[in-house]
């Protein structure tokens, strides 16, 4: 077994470490959800936790890990018999993102079943994280159905299957920690909101942090033992200090000043809901646990509130998280000196070293919103350019609306979704056929129908079913598809004038919020001048296209054949890459082109390759004005699309656009 680095060798990061040890103190907090680049020790940090976590007292031979103290009554192994237990380290349990809904919550013994005709229930990751770490590393690529029974489970602290037969429960109580890049897409806010904690992580920029970051390394991978041995002490002193923490836990006092300081924040950060009350006085509970205490402080109220609320703020879906700690001290100084609990001030906790901050991004977390204002751009009376006019500086997005459903035609077999039917291995079934390949949905009606017939044939003596490997049935399910949504966006001087490309940027940014919801993957091309741009390569992160979108400014010709040509080359190249994901394309245009021989002529032709490949197309038609040329609606045509404008968008206006689109691409 390989030796796990240590976590008091763990270099900075004390942000990260104190949301693991409070979770460790109290698992009641609920979790921690770990945001942050690569290479930051996020999986190194929650590896090296378990081996600092108490030992288990077990009921031997229970593979639910059963506390013999106090067994489950509900126990699928038991009733257990009183008696002395078996001790075993803490488990830290991997979920992988491709894991099975069997695979995570368990399910029928297909086996026993056949052979025995016995119902027995095969236990899955949750009962073999009971009383351990859970740990999924890239959360936000996780399936959701996976993620609502993983967080459901964590919440509840039992699973419940029900399923081909089988009724179970089993307690389910762990440590669950998330790790994810948000550059490669976000979690949903109401699945963010069910992590208790959540930190922002990032190297370093200091040389001499750098430098003992490699110089540890190096010397742990070249001999894991002997680096181990030399932190041994101040892991023990961890350890035992975990031990201390959790045994003081129930002797915590938490006065009636710092629940109300609690309660003021998060009615100050507008939070939803009353779980961000709830997690934060158990961490602040926790805190004052770890640091020795039996009363709860301001300052632990301050640190809590960095650590369980940022994640949870009304926001809008493409703001990173983070918590103004200007209003958060004015809300406690407010509330301060009220009942009991306060501190002297507002400075943080020593948590073994680590100072605040809490999930709150670092100087080099980028930009948040409302950092960058609107800059002038030229042509302010409102009037389009002309199609030659030079670049012009960007314009904000006008606010944001609810779209209509926009959906490619058909049935595929995409990646888990919200847009499109697809063939996909959750969802609901809709019948059964012979496996292609290895079984992977038994489909047991089907099976079962298939072999009755020839049992006596088979010489059948028993309760078992005789089944032979012509009997099995594969179960067909069919549910929603994630697609890939194409945005062409006409950045020209012909859609340059100030009003319009506020709308039009509203219009897309509108489009993205709705693939953001419905887990697509997105791409932007843009053209203007003399060609065309990928300005982002298609991606899950769809608020990395929302900052391009931000920043995009205008001017210059009208090269709508080049941005057909290089969106129809992206095509080409995402289908290699990922053949199962099919495309959405959307252009947003006045329809014109200029430029160039022949413009039209071009962009028709250019047109006529989507229609060839049935690509799935819309165009958002951003032609204004008391006279329209209809250019769009020409354009949507040789697309072998439908044309929709602005106002059409929005989820309010006409019905039917969806069916448009089916009924064209037919």
């Amino acid at each position: 077994m390989t030796t796990p680095f240590p976590f008091t060798a763990v270099v900075g990061q004390d942000d990260l470490r104190l949301a693991l040890l409070l979770n460790a103190v109290s698992p009641a907090v609920g979790g921690v959800l770990v945001r942050g680049e690569k290479g930051t020790a996020k999986s190194t940090a929650v590896r090296a936790l378990s081996a600092l976590l108490p030992e288990v007292a077990v009921v031997p031979g229970c593979r639910f890990s059963c506390d013999p103290a106090s067994p489950d009554p509900a126990c699928p192994d038991g009733p257990h018999e009183p008696g002395p237990g078996a001790t075993r380290a803490a488990r830290m349990v991997e979920l992988p993102v491709g894991a099975s809904e069997d695979r995570l919550v368990g399910a029928l013994d297909i086996e026993r079943a056949l052979s025995e005709g016995v119902k027995a229930f095969e236990p899955g990751l949750l009962a073999e994280a009971h009383r351990g770490i859970l740990y999924v590393d890239e959360v936000n690529l996780l399936h959701d159905h996976l993620v609502d029974l993983l967080l459901d489970a964590a919440a509840m602290g039992a699973s419940y299957v029900e399923r081909e037969g089988v009724s179970v429960r089993h307690a389910a109580r762990f440590l669950l920690v998330g790790t994810m890049n948000p550059e490669e897409g976000e979690l949903r806010p109401q699945l963010l909101d069910r992590f208790g904690l959540t930190v922002e992580v990032a190297a370093s920029r200091e040389p001499d942090q750098r430098v003992e970051v490699v110089r540890r390394r190096l010397a742990y991978d070249d001999d894991p033992d002997g680096f181990a041995a030399r932190w041994a002490e101040e892991e023990a002193a961890v350890r035992a200090r975990i031990a201390a923490a959790r045994e003081l836990l129930p002797r915590v006092r938490l006065g009636d000043g710092a629940l109300r300081q609690i309660a003021a924040t998060c009615a100050a950060f507008e939070v939803d809901g009353m779980r961000a009350d709830i997690v934060m006085a158990r961490t602040a509970t926790a805190l004052a646990a770890w640091a020795g205490r039996t009363d709860v402080l301001a300052e632990d109220v301050r640190q809590a509130a960095l650590l369980a609320l940022p994640h949870r703020r009304r926001r809008n879906p493409f703001d990173a998280p983070g918590l103004d700690e200007d209003k958060l001290d004015e809300t406690l100084e407010q509330f301060s000196g009220e009942g009991e609990g306060e501190g002297e001030g507002d400075g943080d906790p020593d948590p073994d070293g680590p100072g605040g901050g809490g999930g709150q991004p670092g100087p080099d977390a980028g930009p948040q919103d409302g950092d960058t204002a609107a800059r002038p751009e030229a042509g302010e009376g409102g009037e389009p350019q002309p199609s030659g006019a030079g670049e012009q500086s960007a314009v904000r997005a006008a606010e944001p609306f609810r779209t209509k459903m926009l959906s490619v035609p058909g049935i595929g077999e995409g990646a888990a979704g919200r847009r499109s039917r697809a063939r996909t291995e959750h969802g609901r079934t809709t019948g059964a056929r012979r496996p292609r390949g290895a079984l992977t949905k038994l489909h047991l009606a089907a099976t079962v129908q298939a072999a009755a017939p020839h049992q006596q044939a088979r010489g059948r003596s028993g309760p078992g079913l005789v089944v032979r490997r012509d009997d099995l049935r594969q179960a067909t399910r069919e549910g929603r598809e994630g697609n890939l949504v194409l945005f062409v966006v006409d950045a020209s001087g012909s859609m340059a004038a100030r009003q319009r490309m506020s709308a039009v940027k509203g219009a897309v940014l509108s489009l993205l919020l709705d693939a953001y919801q419905r887990r697509d993957k997105v791409g932007l091309v843009t053209f203007r001048g003399s060609g065309a741009e990928v300005a982002l390569p298609p991606t899950s992160s769809v608020d990395a296209a929302a900052a391009r979108l931000e920043v995009l400014p205008t001017g210059g010709r009208t090269p709508l054949a080049a941005g057909l040509l290089k969106a129809h080359d992206v095509l080409r190249v995402e289908r290699l890459r990922d053949a199962a994901r099919r495309p959405l394309v959307v252009v947003v245009t006045d329809g014109r082109a200029t430029g160039g021989p022949e413009p039209v002529a071009l962009a028709s032709r250019a047109a006529r390759l989507f229609a060839a490949d049935g690509v799935a197309s819309v165009v958002v038609d951003c032609e204004s004005g008391p006279v329209r040329l209809g250019l769009a609606g020409q354009l949507a045509g040789e697309l072998g699309g439908t044309a929709v404008t602005l106002d059409e968008l929005r989820a309010d206006s006409i019905a039917g656009l969806v069916k448009d689109v089916q009924r064209r691409a037919a």
